[in-house]
């Protein structure tokens, strides 16, 4: 089995300030990995189709839960390797709990509103150790907390942000379903500061702050597709940095 050391390409990724601080990076896997990866997502949504649910309010998106295809190519983006080289890169120190979805834009899909990502997430009780990660439990439901009586659970923030664009028809300028970035709610109505392009086999790494506003660009003609992930941090170290009411609860 290949090591994460192994299936990445492009070690020259790139910091942006503007409008937030942000990593991006091109032709991040090795070409026949990302094959495996694009290959995957495809098959998920041709045989799986049931799997993509339009459960998110207010997002005109279809997602499946990335922790159902852990045991594929995709499952790479739910390692404990890939967790610490995100947390290395964004500087942050998170907890080893991981969340993700499989995105699906229709041609078409409305612009999303701008947000943070700065949003709570449960987890079992006991904490993962440094070579493991959690995942959302069945019996806790992730935005709220546990299901039935009896069952405990960890509260966590949302720490960092991965975009991962994959499977996607290919991109020129003017196709929409960029990822846009903004400055503040002020001047949204302007549009985004800066835009990320849904490129394939390219990423985005932000740290979820009260300021890490963002949103979907509508894509016009072209389907868009991505793995988003995120990293947690403790309740505490957010509250600590921030304070409680810069956390938007669900």
């Amino acid at each position: 089995m290949s090591t994460l050391e192994e299936l990445i390409a492009n070690r020259r990724w790139v910091r942006r300030d503007e409008p937030f601080p942000h990593v991006v990076a091109q032709n991040v896997f090795v070409p026949e990995f990302y094959t495996q990866l694009d290959d995957e997502f495809r098959r998920i949504a041709r045989e799986r189709p049931e799997a993509f649910l339009r459960s998110m309010a207010g997002y005109d998106a279809s997602a499946a839960e990335l922790a159902h295809f852990r045991d594929g190519p995709l499952g790479v983006f739910v390692s404990r390797d890939w967790h610490d080289l995100v947390s290395a890169v964004a500087g942050v120190a998170a907890t080893g709990d991981v969340s993700g979805s499989l995105h699906h834009h229709d041609p078409g899909s409305a612009t999303g509103w701008p947000h943070s990502d700065l949003n709570p997430g449960w987890f079992a009780e006991a904490a993962p150790d440094a070579h493991e990660v959690a995942l959302p439990h069945d019996e806790i439901e992730y935005r709220r907390g546990p299901r039935l009586p009896g069952v405990t659970a960890r509260e966590t923030i949302r720490a960092v942000s991965v975009l991962f664009y994959l499977a996607n028809p290919e991109w020129s300028p003017g196709d929409g379903g960029e990822t846009g970035l903004f400055a503040d709610f002020d001047t949204a109505r302007l549009g985004p500061r800066a835009t990320v392009a849904p490129i394939n086999n390219s990423l985005m790494i932000f740290e979820c702050t009260p300021f890490s506003l963002h949103a979907f660009q509508s894509n016009r003609l072209k389907a868009r597709n991505s793995v988003i992930i995120w990293l947690h941090r403790a309740k505490d170290d957010a509250i600590a940095r921030w304070g409680e009411q810069s956390i938007v609860n669900w």
